[in-house]
C-alpha cells in the first residue's frame, strides 16, 4: 500500500492509502519467532584441564538488586546444559549446577550495589573456594564449599558466557558492569604461584562493538550480544580523563542489561522487489494471520535511472528510532479508550515489552537506553499510532504525524521523492544536490556529523530548505557504517533530557565522538535551519501574528491570500494550534542567517511552557542574547541567500497538524504553498556544479539500485 494519510482520527482527512502492485504473493508459509532481550558475551574457551584447579577471576559491579537470577558468569557447552554458572540473587551469591538435576549452593557472600568488587573463585578437586573483594575497602572475604560435584561439572565444558547463562539466546541476563575476566589453572602438583593463564579479556573500547578477542590467541573472541554498552568508566577511573580513547585503561568495561536489543536475528519471511516504475514515497506491507493485521512500513527510493522530482522529502528516520517504542506509561484510559473508539493501531510499548524500548527510556538499573535498533517490530513507526489524549487533535508523533504533510503534499499534486537520514549518512550531501527543495518532518531531531553537515552544505549551495517542525538539529547521535540498523545517543551536559549520562560517558561507542547538543558540538540549529529550540510545554498548540517585517514588499508573496490580520494556525491536528509543544526561535548570536527574517512570531502560550535549560545562562538571562521577539514564542523566517538558496522555517511541532483543515483551504496551508511554489520557480543559480538544475539531466543517488 501507499501510504499518504496515517491519522485515524475521524474528525480529519482519516486514513488513507492505495494498493499497489509489488508482484508478491498473496500467502507466504510463516511461523512464530520469538524475541530474546539481553545482553551478553559469549565465545568458546580452550580446552580445560580435567584434573587441576580452574580459576576464574574478574571485576564486576551489580547494577541492579533482583528477586530473579542474574548470571555473571556460565562455564558451559555450547547449549548451556552443562557447566556451572555463578548467579546472584536478591544481592546474595550463588554457584548453579547446569546440569539436571540442577543444584544450586548458596555462598554466604553478598555484593555491594553500584560498587566495584574483584571475584575469584576457584574450583578443584576438593571442592570451590570463593573470594569477593569490594575496590574501595580491599576487605577480603573468602568461602569455601566442598562441593566436589561443581568440578566435575566442567568436564565437558568448552565456552563461556559474560552476563548471562546461553541456550541459543541470553537467559538469566545480569545488569550491572564486568571488567578484566580471566581463567587460568593450576596443576595438581603445582603451587597457586605457579598459575598459567589459558583465557584473558581486556575491555577497553577498541572501537569495536560486536567482539572481543582473547588477549593470548586473537582468533578467539568474545561475542557481544544485542550490543551491551562499552566506552564506560571501570574500576580504575579517575575522573581526569573524559574520553576513553584516550585513556582506554579507564574505560575497560562493558555494561550489560537484561532489556538489550540490538537485532531480533528474525529469519526472513518475505523478500520484496520494487519493481520499476513504482514512484518514490512512503509505502506498507500489510500482512494478515488470520488473527491480527499489521502494516509495517518502508521507504522507496528513487531508481538509479529515475528523473529526480524538484522536492524531497527527508524522512526523519534517525528520530523515528530514538523514540522507537517509547514507553510513557500513559496509555491506560482516556487514551486507550480512544484507541479502541477510533480503531487506531492497538499496542502499544506501555503493555507491549517484548521488542525493547527508546532512548527515551531507562533499564531495569535506571540508567539511560543507549542504543536503538531498527531490526525488529517498532509500535511507535505504524499507521494511526497515537501518542497522547489530545483533546483538540489527534495526539500524533512522529511517523505518523509526519503524514500530515505527506498528505497536503499529494492533494495538493506536488510530486516528490523520499529519502531517509539513512540514506543521507550514508551518501551525505551528493543525496541532496538533485533537489531544489528539501522538506523536513514535524520532528528531525536526531542528526549524525554527516547528515547535519550534509544539510548545510546543500543549502550553502543554492539548495533551499524547508524546515517544517521543531525542536529540530537538537542531538548528536552516533553509527557505525557497518552497523547500519544502529544508532547511539549519550545525554552529555545540557539539554531537555529524561535522563542525563554519567560524567565521563558523553563519548560515543560507535564512532567515538563527543555526544550531546549539536549546539555543545559547535553546530546550534540556528546554523541549520535557522531558528532553534527553545521552549516546551504540553502536547497543545496556538496561532501565529505577522510581524513588522512581514509587510516588506518582497514579502507580499508570502502571505497572498492570507489578510494582515489574520491569526495564523489557530487550529489544527496536533494539539489545536499550529504553534506548539516544542518551539524554536531566531538568534542571530547562535547563528541564524542574516538574510532571513523573523515573518511571524506565536503567542499565547499556555503556563506549562518553559524555557529550555540550554538557552538560560541564570534564570531569565538567554545565552545568545535576547531574542527578537522575546517571550515563549515561535518564529517562523523566510529568506534567500545572496547564492540563491533558500530557508523557510516555521519552529513548531505541531505546524503540519493545521496543514488539512478546512479541506486544506486554511492560511497555514496556503503560507506553505505560497512558499514553496516560490522556490520551485525561483531558478537555482546557474553555472554552480553544486547545485544542477531540475532540468538538468540527474545524475543516480550513489551507485545502488531502486531499493526499500
Amino acid at each position: 500500500m501507499r501510504l499518504d494519510c496515517c491519522d485515524p482520527n475521524p474528525f480529519g482527512p482519516g486514513l488513507k492509502s492505495l494498493e499497489v502492485e509489488f508482484g508478491i504473493s498473496p500467502i507466504y508459509p510463516a511461523k512464530e519467532q520469538k524475541t530474546h532481550l539481553g545482553s551478553c558475551a559469549y565465545g568458546t574457551l580452550p580446552s580445560l584441564p580435567i584434573v587441576g584447579d580452574l580459576i576464574v577471576e574478574l571485576s564486576i559491579r551489580p547494577g541492579l538488586v533482583s528477586a530473579t537470577d542474574q548470571t555473571i558468569f556460565s562455564l558451559q557447552d555450547s547449549t548451556g546444559t552443562t557447566g556451572v554458572a555463578l548467579i546472584v540473587n536478591d544481592g546474595k551469591l550463588f554457584l548453579k549446577r547446569l546440569q539436571s538435576p540442577a543444584h544450586v549452593e548458596s555462598l554466604d557472600l553478598s555484593l555491594k550495589l553500584n560498587v566495584w568488587s574483584r571475584l575469584e573463585v576457584i574450583f578443584s578437586d576438593n571442592g570451590v573456594i570463593v573470594r569477593t573483594s569490594p575496590m574501595e575497602t580491599a576487605k577480603l572475604s573468602v568461602v569455601s564449599r566442598p562441593v566436589v560435584s561443581m568440578r566435575e561439572a566442567l568436564h565437558d565444558v568448552d565456552h563461556i558466557c559474560l552476563a548471562a547463562q546461553w541456550s541459543g539466546h541470553p537467559e538469566d541476563c545480569f545488569n550491572g558492569s564486568i571488567e578484566a575476566p580471566r581463567l587460568s589453572v593450576v596443576s595438581p602438583e603445582g603451587a597457586e604461584f605457579n598459575r598459567k593463564i589459558i583465557a584473558q579479556w581486556t575491555f577497553a573500547d577498541s572501537g569495536n562493538s560486536e567482539w572481543v578477542s582473547d588477549d593470548f590467541d586473537r582468533s578467539r573472541r568474545l561475542n557481544l550480544i544485542n550490543l551491551p554498552m562499552r566506552a564506560v568508566r571501570s574500576s580504575s577511573w579517575t575522573g581526569r580523563h573524559m574520553d576513553w580513547k584516550v585513556a582506554p585503561d579507564e574505560y575497560a568495561a562493558i555494561t550489560f542489561h537484561s532489556d538489550d536489543l540490538s537485532d531480533c536475528a528474525w529469519e526472513t519471511t518475505i523478500a520484496i522487489t520494487v519493481p520499476d516504475g513504482v514512484p518514490s514515497g512512503v509505502y506498507g506491507l500489510v500482512v494478515d494471520n488470520e488473527i491480527a493485521t499489521d502494516t509495517i512500513p518502508f521507504y522507496v527510493l528513487p531508481g538509479t535511472n529515475a528523473q529526480r522530482q524538484k522536492i524531497v522529502f527527508l524522512a526523519p528516520t534517525f528520530t523515528y528510532m530514538a523514540y522507537a517504542n517509547h514507553a510513557r506509561g500513559n496509555f491506560a484510559g482516556p487514551l486507550e479508550a480512544r484507541v479502541k473508539d477510533w480503531a487506531a493501531y492497538p499496542h502499544n510499548p506501555d503493555v507491549v515489552g517484548s521488542f525493547g524500548y527508546s532512548t527515551y527510556n531507562r533499564h531495569p538499573d535506571g540508567s539511560g537506553v543507549t542504543i536503538s535498533s531498527r531490526l525488529r517490530p517498532i509500535m511507535t513507526m505504524r499507521p494511526g499510532y497515537l501518542v497522547y489524549f489530545d483533546e483538540h487533535g489527534s495526539g500524533m508523533r512522529g511517523f505518523p504525524a509526519d503524514s500530515h504533510l505527506i498528505d497536503w503534499l499529494t492533494t495538493k499534486g506536488f510530486a516528490f521523492d523520499v529519502l531517509t537520514d539513512e540514506d543521507l549518512d550514508r551518501e551525505g550531501v551528493d543525496a541532496l544536490l538533485p533537489y531544489d527543495v528539501v522538506l523536513t518532518g514535524s520532528h528531525p531531531e536526531y542528526h549524525t556529523r554527516r547528515t547535519i553537515e550534509a544539510v548545510l552544505a546543500y543549502r550553502k549551495g543554492g539548495g533551499r530548505l524547508m524546515y517544517l517542525g521543531g525542536n529540530g538539529f537538537y542531538w548528536k547521535i552516533g553509527r557505525d557504517q557497518n552497523l547500519p540498523h544502529i544508532l547511539e545517543l549519550r545525554r552529555a551536559e545540557g539539554g531537555m533530557r529524561v535522563w542525563a549520562s554519567k560524567p565521563g560517558e558523553y563519548y560515543n561507542q560507535l564512532d567515538g565522538e563527543y555526544g550531546g547538543l549539536w549546539r555543545r558540538n559547535g553546530i546550534p540549529p540556528q546554523k541549520v535551519a535557522g531558528v532553534g529550540f527553545t521552549a516546551e510545554g504540553n502536547f497543545e498548540g496556538t496561532y501565529y501574528l505577522r510581524t513588522e517585517e512581514s509587510f516588506a514588499e518582497d514579502l507580499a508573496f508570502l502571505f497572498e491570500g492570507i489578510s494582515a490580520d489574520e491569526r495564523l494556525g489557530d487550529f489544527g491536528l496536533s494539539g489545536g494550534g499550529a504553534a506548539g509543544f516544542e518551539i524554536d526561535q531566531a538568534c542571530a548570536e547562535l547563528g541564524t542567517p542574516d538574510f532571513v527574517r523573523v515573518v511571524a512570531a506565536s503567542e499565547g502560550h499556555g503556563p506549562s511552557f518553559e524555557t529550555t535549560y540550554e538557552e538560560l545562562l541564570t534564570p531569565g538571562v538567554f545565552d545568545g542574547g535576547p531574542r527578537p521577539y522575546g517571550g515563549t514564542r515561535s518564529n517562523i523566517v523566510y529568506g534567500i541567500d545572496e547564492n540563491g538558496g533558500g530557508l523557510f522555517s516555521v519552529g513548531s511541532i505541531t505546524f503540519c497538524g493545521s496543514l488539512s483543515h478546512n479541506g486544506y483551504d486554511n492560511n497555514i496551508s496556503r503560507l506553505l504553498e505560497n512558499c514553496l511554489r516560490k522556490f520551485l520557480s525561483t531558478p537555482r543559480r546557474a553555472g554552480d556544479a553544486h547545485a544542477p538544475s531540475s532540468t538538468d539531466t540527474i545524475p543516480p543517488i550513489g551507485s545502488h539500485t531502486h531499493e526499500t
